[in-house]
């Protein structure tokens, strides 16, 4: 066929979906509309088949002439799809000290633990995963993030689903690794992300051996170290709060086993590599085999890797959680958080309000009124960089705390652009028009100023 019947129904879902998500609708109707769009986009690669093999059943005679139809619908139908399609993805832009001055459409203005240490293996860390779970340690790239990632990491080893994930998982990571001195936050990053790639909730999957959650714990082991972490009332093995503290208690656990091992002679090695050895296969076999788990094809192929894996990645993690982390609390926390959740967001201009993306994504000053909305429960900002600027006060930009909002590129009116300050000299911002959300360095010549 000279045209692709199946890329036409992904036009026709694309340009479904662009109207319903342009469109003000109850956030139960987005979620309806988006479902039945999808079910068109997942049946469309199938469709050519079915073509074909209808035509095939036809009579040779009339065969020619049904495809020449086929071709001349789809023609017809893209023809129709067209104005509706949203634009081709536009490169991102070298990066300048500053993206340029973008003012804002009018009328786009929103409205205002102790006992004993588990010795089952804890869990087939290394099953085969439906994604790429863990790009930084393993080097892989998504070709987005080296145009995003802030500098302090190295760009070709990271992922969005990665960098996106793992602001909800930060706070608890750091209070985990403040249990004990041996087990710190970035190992327990790098290895949840070797475990599922920061999956929690419903998206965390159960590995063939039973393991669960974000920290895929076995029933035995999440049965002893699972605690209500958050206060919600349950120990829920699905949860972030809970899996990650229980992590860093059982961690904590067989560190001081190893460490007490070690000092009567028992095995031999480095304390923390047996110690994630101990969290993939189990702190058993640490034991029985008086060190590093060796000999058999599962130590060797499996728990050998993982732990190389995990301490090359943790000066990686180190940078980021410094990055998204910085100490934050509070107010100031839950901004950044919201504002990160949305990395890798086409920017749109005059796009995004206090109710999220729209038009399927932010402009600089969207974000922050989403963000700040959102971490204050309804505080509302004036809607433009301009206006934003005359809410709160000034403070030097020395002083800036993760939360802040950054203001620069100076013209007339104010300023023609604003960010969040995430702390460390970054900050998580919609650039200009062809870039996406991203971390970057703070630019030169920016204010600051603290809104809540």
């Amino acid at each position: 066929m000279s045209v692709d019947p199946s890329a036409i129904i992904v036009g026709v879902a694309a340009a479904i979906g662009g109207i319903v998500h342009g469109k003000d609708l109850p956030e139960p109707a987005q979620g309806i509309a988006t479902q039945q769009v999808q079910s068109i986009v997942e049946a469309a690669p199938g469709f050519d088949a079915q073509i074909d093999q209808a035509i095939a059943n036809l009579p040779p005679e009339v065969q020619d002439p049904a495809r020449r139809a086929v071709d001349a619908a789809a023609v017809a139908v893209a023809d129709a799809v067209a104005p509706y399609l949203p634009p081709a993805p536009v490169p991102a832009p070298p990066q300048d000290p500053l993206p340029p001055r973008d003012p804002r459409p009018e009328g786009n203005v929103s409205p205002q633990s102790s006992g004993p240490v588990a010795t089952e293996p804890y869990s087939p860390s290394w099953w085969p995963s439906p994604t790429a779970n863990d790009a930084l340690a393993q080097g892989e790239s998504d070709g987005v993030l080296s145009q995003w990632v802030p500098s302090v990491l190295d760009p070709s080893a990271a992922t969005s689903s990665a960098i996106g994930s793992i602001a909800v998982f930060v706070p608890w990571f750091q209070k985990a690794g403040a249990i004990c001195d041996g087990v710190k936050a970035p190992v327990l990053a790098a290895l949840y992300s070797a475990e599922n790639g920061f999956r929690y909730g419903v998206t965390a999957p159960v590995s063939p051996s039973g393991a669960r959650g974000p920290g895929q714990f076995m029933p035995a082991t999440w049965a002893r170290y699972g605690k209500d972490a958050d206060g919600d009332g349950k120990a829920d093995i699905l949860d972030v709060a809970d899996s990650v503290m229980a992590s860093g208690h059982l961690l904590c656990d067989m560190y001081e086993q190893i460490e007490q091992w070690k000092s009567q002679g028992e095995v031999v090695g480095d304390t923390l590599d047996l110690t994630i050895a101990g969290y993939n296969a189990g702190v058993g076999a640490v034991r029985l085999h008086r060190g590093m788990p060796s000999g058999e094809a599962d130590y060797e192929n499996q728990t050998k890797p993982y732990v190389a894996k995990i301490r090359a990645s943790e000066s990686r993690y180190a940078s980021l959680l410094g990055i998204f982390g910085g100490g934050a609390d509070g107010i100031g926390g839950k901004i950044v958080e919201a504002a990160v959740r949305y990395l890798g967001l086409p920017y749109v201009w005059g796009g995004g309000n206090v109710n999220g993306p729209s038009a399927g994504g932010f402009d600089c000053s969207g974000l922050t009124s989403y963000a700040v909305h959102a971490a204050t429960s309804g505080f509302s900002l004036p809607r433009t960089s301009e206006t934003q600027w005359n809410v709160g006060v000034e403070v030097p930009l020395a002083d800036a705390m993760p939360g802040d909002l950054l203001f620069g590129n100076w013209g007339p009116a104010g300023p023609g652009h604003v960010a969040i300050y995430v702390g460390n000299g970054q900050m998580v911002h919609a650039p200009t028009t062809g870039d996406v959300v991203r971390v970057a360095p703070v630019f030169e010549g920016m204010k600051a100023r603290r809104v809540v």
